[in-house]
């Protein structure tokens, strides 16, 4: 049985996965026809339903930082979820990466252990997002903590849930929304709600082909 959803409608094949439960309900409403709540255990909302293309999809928050990612990734994998794609939120650790723009996570580290995205799904993200290279990011339990060297964003979880979904025989892929630049600037809540369904359009796309 899982250890922290219950869910109360079917979940799909199919899954976007976010750490914030009100993004969940965003993008339920942005890319569901008829969302039905799956969870509300824990505070972890997910919701069920298909695209207005006819494709069953599960978007499911998994909370706070990697180890309640992990936990969540893996009773999803228990109840039938085989593809996932994160859309998350980073800080830019370069220069050039602006608030709202979207990144495609190529690598990530944590710890000094890398994870690495299902190559298809990742492909065919940045496809779906105007092409450009996928960004190496870190994952770091203290937000406020050092960063490695080479890499374009920071965030919570994402090497966890990339890791985690390996180990799981899953195919895991991230996009990530910087929400605060290199220098501090912060994005405003509506641009950060208009890059969010931005990212996750694109993951269901990814995730109907």
């Amino acid at each position: 049985m899982p250890a922290r959803l219950r869910p109360t409608a079917p979940i799909a094949a199919d899954a976007v996965l976010v750490g914030d439960p009100g993004r969940a309900l965003l993008l339920a409403q942005e890319l569901l026809a008829e969302p039905k709540m799956s969870n509300h255990a824990r505070g972890l909302w997910g919701y069920s339903g298909r695209t207005p293309a006819g494709d069953e999809l599960t978007i499911q928050s998994t909370g706070m930082g990697g180890p309640s990612a992990a936990l969540v990734l893996a009773d999803l994998a228990k109840l039938g979820v085989r593809r996932a794609v994160r859309v998350g939120t980073c800080a830019a650790a370069e220069p050039g990466l602006e608030p709202g723009a979207i990144v495609v996570v190529g690598e990530a580290v944590s710890g000094g252990a890398a994870a690495s995205p299902d190559p298809g799904l990742t492909s065919r993200l940045r496809d779906e997002l105007g092409g450009g290279a996928a960004a190496r990011v870190a994952s770091l339990d203290d937000p406020h903590a050092d960063l490695p060297a080479g890499v374009a964003a920071a965030d919570l979880q994402t090497a966890t849930l990339l890791a985690r979904g390996g180990d799981l025989g899953l195919a895991v892929a991230a996009v990530l929304i910087v929400e605060r630049s290199a220098a501090g600037e912060r994005i405003a809540d509506a641009a950060l709600e208009d890059a969010a369904k931005r990212a996750g359009q694109a993951a269901a796309h990814v995730l109907s082909t």
